[in-house]
């Protein structure tokens, strides 16, 4: 029997715009726009809808509103009834990138919403926080093999003494690197010597998944621990172990943990596949994951549902 996988994305998807159209179709997800905003104290809906982009770019309200807009097509979705059959498999695993794993853990019952939205919060406000105080950079890596591109990263580290690593693993031929400018610099220059043609530096100001980051985690532990949590009616495959989250414990450590340690993206999708997943579904912004997938696994299907016209394709 055929298993559907769900997949909620992370920052870098955002786009003014996003889930506007959405909420004006459907009650549910206007009502959980709604809701953010009184959580929030200010209008996220607004901000996703109509931007400017310079402040949705913000990483303290881009990791919010990416996370409202993809449970707002959760929402819709659960409340239609359309995870059942004949429109799609009921889910029976859920991942999320990076931030998107806060995601999962709420459609999967783990976090209350408003609890996970605050908390999303928090770590957007912590991150760029945390990018003011140890400023770096990200740069992503195409067409090379992961050792390659490690060996060049610990050479730049060993070099510069100033850390640089991949931060995501998204893809055969597709990695991130983060880490200090000097360093990031360094690791770049010595790919290019190695055959690197493909290696495009982000405009971000924030090298995540990274020991930049550490600054910041004891507060975010905190903030973590101080939200209530239960076991997930589902498995949410973790980022950092590419395994499902067990318990609230283990919860806690890959929430805490995944500012500084690498996103495993390609052995979770491929664990996934392992499980007999063969749909997966991506709900939120943007077509990222599904397009990742594609790389990942050609045999299995990818879709991805953000607008109207992807959610009345799904359901037919």
């Amino acid at each position: 029997m055929s298993k559907t996988a769900l997949l909620f994305p992370g920052q870098g998807c955002q786009e003014v715009g996003m889930g506007q159209e959405l909420a004006s179709a459907f009650s549910q997800a206007r009502l959980l726009y709604e809701e953010a905003d009184d959580i929030l104290g200010f209008s996220l809906s607004e901000l996703c809808f109509k931007g400017p982009a310079e402040v949705l770019n913000d990483t303290v309200n881009t990791q919010p509103a990416i996370f409202v807009t993809s449970l707002a097509v959760w929402r819709v979705l659960e409340t239609e009834g359309k995870l059942q059959p004949p429109a799609m498999d009921s889910p029976a695993m859920m991942a999320g990138h990076s931030l998107g794993e806060l995601s999962a853990l709420v459609a999967a019952g783990a976090i209350d919403f408003d609890a996970g939205l605050r908390l999303v919060r928090e770590r957007g406000r912590l991150m760029k926080l945390a990018g003011e105080q140890s400023p770096g950079g990200m740069a992503a890596v195409l067409k090379m093999e992961d050792a390659v591109v490690e060996r060049a990263c610990k050479e730049a580290s060993a070099a510069t003494g100033q850390a640089v690593q991949i931060a995501n693993y998204n893809s055969p031929g597709q990695v991130v690197i983060s880490g200090d400018k000097e360093a990031l610099a360094r690791a770049i220059d010595l790919l290019r010597e190695r055959g690197g043609r493909r290696i495009i530096p982000l405009e971000v100001s924030i090298a995540a998944h990274s020991p930049l980051m550490a600054s910041v985690v004891g507060d975010y532990r905190a903030a973590v621990q101080a939200t209530p949590m239960r076991v997930p009616t589902l498995p949410v495959v973790a980022n950092i172990s590419a395994h499902p989250l067990q318990g609230v414990d283990e919860i806690r450590d890959e929430l805490a943990g995944q500012l500084t340690w690498p996103v495993r993206w390609t052995a979770s999708m491929q664990r996934m596949v392992e499980q007999g997943v063969t749909r997966f579904v991506e709900l939120g912004p943007g077509q990222v994951l599904s397009k990742l997938m594609r790389r990942i696994d050609s045999s299995v299907a990818a879709v991805s549902v953000g607008d109207v016209a992807s959610m009345e394709a799904l359901i037919q």
